[in-house]
């Protein structure tokens, strides 16, 4: 069985979507279920393309053993055929990412926070390091 492939969008893809990629792939190396998953993270815009993570969600992310490669990027026309799901973090995000998509999007496109009834995670972005904390939590 091919692996489920999920894409974690967010705004400019250097906090919110690299902590959900980060919690994602340590929660299923945790479960020896890493042949089952592929993870990968982008931004609906390219503010901060080629960029690292922002130095917080760095922080948090190692101090919770969720520490990846990363490299900011925007989203592909091909990700809409490369992903199985390609998860935004907040309404603005799902109302970009569903412009954005080609004709040909093979993907499903929903809020992350959809199977506990939705609502949007917030943007540490402007905020302090204990922000960034409870976005990972």
């Amino acid at each position: 069985m091919p692996p489920i492939r999920v894409l974690f969008v967010c705004l400019g893809n250097i906090c919110r979507s690299p902590l959900a990629e980060g919690a994602a792939r340590k929660l299923v190396r945790e479960r020896g279920l890493e042949h089952r998953f592929r993870f990968d993270s982008a931004g609906t815009a390219g503010y901060h393309e080629g960029e690292p993570y922002d130095p917080r969600v760095r922080k948090v992310l190692a101090d919770h053993g969720a520490l990846f490669p990363h490299t900011a990027r925007r989203i592909t026309a091909e990700d809409y055929r490369a992903f199985d799901w390609i998860l935004g973090m907040d309404e603005a995000n799902l109302r970009d990412l569903r412009r954005l998509a080609p004709p040909d999007a093979a993907a499903r496109i929903a809020l992350v926070t959809e199977p506990w009834g939705g609502g949007r995670v917030t943007d540490p972005y402007y905020a302090d390091d204990w922000a960034c904390e409870q976005t990972y939590l």
